[in-house]
C-alpha cells in the first residue's frame, strides 16, 4: 500500500477518492485474513468504513483540505473507536464506548479513515504478543516468530501492507519492539504530548499512545495532527518542541552491549553505529547501568502496583477471565505498600539527576531496540522470562521521561527485523523524526518479501 502522505496528497488533488483507498484497503485485509487471522479483533463493517470515506470525499468536495485525507488506520483495541466494542484483549471486559478515544476523533477530523481495532497483549501486559485469547499474530516476514507486543495487530497490520499508519501504546517498549521485528517505524512520543483520553490503562502515569509506520515523514504527519494539549486527559500536557542538533549519539559501553547469543542482531547494531559514524555523528559510550536500574523498577520495583491500581476491581471480580500469565504479573502489585511507592519515586528522582549528566555528554541515544527475537513456540515454554528480556533496552524510558523512535536496521537471515532506537529527552519529538527521515535503513541482508509460510533459518 502506498504511504500515508501520498495517499492524502492524491486524494487531496483529486486523482483518486477516499472511497477508492478504502476499497482497496478492504480487499487487502480479505486476502490476508486467510494468512494472519489474529490481526483484528474488531473489523468494522465494509459499509462503515465505505461511510467514513465517503464522508472525506464529500469534505474534499467541498473545497476542504484535509492532512489525512482517505487515509486507512487501525486502532489497538485498548483505544476507544465509537461504534466499536473496546476489549483490551479481553472479552470479559469488553465494553461500547460513546465517543473515540481524543487520538482517534483528532486523526478522522483529519481525514483518515479507520478500518478496525487490532489485537494486542492483553491489557497491553507483554512486549510478544502471544497473550491473547484472540491469537497470536506473528512476524510478518516469519510467522514462526513472534510479532512483538503489545502492540502486535497493529504492527503486523502495517507490516503486510493493510494500512498504512496504525495506533499501538507504549509503557514498557510496545509500540516500539514490534516495529523492530517488522520492519517498521515506532514512533514514541513524549508524555503526554498525545492524549491518552479514551486509553484503557495500563500505567496511567507511564502509558503513551504511539504510531506504526513505515516511513518517518508519516510519523511525523500524525505528531502534527495529535501533538496538543487536551483537558479531557489529566496527564496531557503542553511538550514545547526543543531545537536540538542530535550530533552526539550515546552508545552503550563495549561490555554492556547484551544481545543473549544472537550474533546476527550483534552484527546489524555494529552495522548500525557504523553508519552513524559514516554520516558524521560522534559516538559516545556511555554507561547504561542508571537506565538499567529504572527499567527494573517498572516490573520489579512498585510501578507495577500501578497496573494492580487500573485492573484489580476487574481481577477479583473475574479471576478467570485474565490471561494466566497477565493475571500473574498485574497481581504482582498487591502486596506493594505506599512506603515502596515514594521509596521508589525517590530513587527514580536520583537516577532522572544521574540521566542530565548524560544529556550533557550525549544528545541522543541509540540503542538496539530489542537485544533478540524468539520463536512463538519458545515464547510459550518461558513466557515471563523471555518476554523480560525484551524490554532490556525499553523499559527505562517513559520511567525517565524520554521520547524514542524506533527505526529498521537490517534483517536477520531467517527474515525476522532488527532495530535500533534513537532515545532523547522529552521534547525532541521533531528532532527524533527528522532524523528518522534521514536514516538509512540499509543493512547486511536484504528486505525479505512478505512470507506467506514458517521458515526455521537460524538467526
Amino acid at each position: 500500500m502506498t504511504g500515508a502522505l501520498a495517499i492524502a496528497a492524491a486524494v487531496n488533488a483529486d486523482t483518486t477518492s477516499a472511497e477508492a483507498v478504502a476499497r482497496d484497503a478492504l480487499a487487502k485485509i480479505a486476502a490476508y485474513a486467510s494468512i494472519q487471522p489474529a490481526v483484528w479483533i474488531h473489523r468494522l463493517p465494509d459499509a462503515a468504513v465505505l461511510a467514513h470515506a465517503r464522508a472525506v470525499d464529500a469534505r474534499r468536495a467541498a473545497g476542504e483540505a484535509l492532512p489525512l485525507a482517505g487515509v486507512p488506520f487501525a486502532i489497538k483495541d485498548n483505544i476507544d473507536l465509537a461504534g466499536a466494542p473496546t476489549t483490551a484483549g479481553c472479552p470479559d471486559f469488553a465494553y461500547h464506548p460513546a465517543q473515540s478515544a481524543t487520538v482517534v476523533a483528532r486523526l478522522i477530523a483529519a481525514g483518515a479513515v479507520p478500518m478496525g481495532k487490532t489485537n494486542l497483549d492483553q491489557f497491553a501486559t507483554g512486549l510478544n504478543g502471544t497473550r491473547s485469547p484472540y491469537g497470536a499474530p506473528a512476524c510478518a516476514t516469519n510467522r514462526a516468530y513472534i510479532s512483538g507486543g503489545s502492540s502486535s495487530g497493529s504492527a503486523i497490520a502495517v507490516a503486510a501492507g493493510l494500512v498504512p499508519l496504525a495506533l499501538g501504546t507504549d509503557t514498557a517498549g510496545s509500540g516500539r519492539v514490534p516495529a523492530a521485528f517488522n520492519g517498521l517505524i515506532g514512533f514514541k512520543p513524549s508524555k503526554g504530548r498525545w492524549s491518552t483520553a479514551g486509553l484503557v490503562p495500563a500505567c496511567r502515569s507511564l502509558d503513551c499512545i504511539t504510531v506504526f509506520a513505515r516511513d518517518a515523514a508519516d510519523a511525523a504527519r500524525v505528531d502534527q495532527v495529535l501533538a496538543a494539549h487536551d483537558p479531557a486527559d489529566p496527564w496531557s500536557r503542553v511538550v514545547p518542541d526543543q531545537s536540538v542538533a542530535l550530533a552526539r549519539i550515546g552508545v552503550p559501553l563495549p561490555n554492556q552491549r547484551e544481545f543473549l547469543g544472537d550474533q546476527a542482531a550483534e552484527a546489524l547494531y555494529h552495522a548500525a553505529l557504523d553508519r552513524l559514524m559514516t554520516d558524521g555523528y560522534e559516538l559516545v559510550e556511555i554507561d547504561l547501568a542508571p537506565l538499567s536500574e529504572a527499567a527494573r523498577l517498572l516490573y520489579d520495583g512498585p510501578w507495577v502496583a500501578e497496573r494492580t491500581a487500573a485492573l484489580g476491581d476487574f481481577m477479583a471480580d473475574h479471576p478467570d477471565s485474565i490471561d494466566a500469565v497477565v493475571r500473574t504479573i498485574i497481581a504482582g502489585g498487591q502486596g506493594r505498600s505506599a512506603v515502596e511507592v515514594f521509596q521508589g519515586l525517590h530513587r527514580l528522582a536520583e537516577i532522572r539527576q544521574q540521566c542530565d549528566v548524560l544529556w550533557g555528554d550525549s544528545d541522543a541515544l541509540c540503542l538496539p531496540t530489542a537485544p533478540t527475537i524468539y520463536r512463538v513456540a519458545d515464547m510459550r515454554a518461558a513466557p515471563i522470562a523471555l518476554n523480560s528480556n525484551l524490554g532490556l533496552y525499553t523499559n527505562f524510558v517513559n520511567l525517565l521521561d524520554m521520547a524514542a523512535i524506533a527505526v529498521p536496521a537490517g534483517w536477520r537471515r531467517n527474515h525476522t527485523g532488527f532495530g535500533v532506537t534513537l532515545i532523547a529527552p522529552a521534547g525532541t519529538d521533531r528532532a527524533l523524526l527528522d532524523w528518522a527521515a534521514t536514516w538509512r535503513g540499509d543493512a547486511t541482508y536484504p528486505a525479505p518479501p512478505l512470507d506467506l509460510e514458517d521458515t526455521h533459518e537460524p538467526r
